[in-house]
């Protein structure tokens, strides 16, 4: 399958970030265990792709949704003070 130059630099970029991801998650990991880390690695990469769609995607963004970011980011925030 041909793919043009351009997908190819996306794809290398988005390999990048997934071992990136991956890399913090392995050194968190270190510190907290297995549960909280990846409930923590989940709530935020979910919340860094609702922030994404809005930056880049012009997705709408309304008081309900900030309202449950901050849920996640609370919850996020939470798990690691009591683990």
């Amino acid at each position: 399958m041909y793919l043009k130059k351009r997908a190819w630099s996306w794809l290398l970029v988005l390999v990048v970030c997934f071992s990136l991801g991956f890399y913090f998650l392995g050194l968190a990991m270190r510190d907290i265990p297995l549960g909280t880390a990846y409930a923590i690695w989940t709530g935020l990469g979910a919340t860094g792709a609702v922030i994404m769609g809005v930056t880049f995607f012009k997705e709408a963004m309304n008081l309900k949704r900030v309202l449950f970011l901050l849920c996640i980011i609370s919850g996020a925030v939470g798990l690691r003070l009591v683990s």
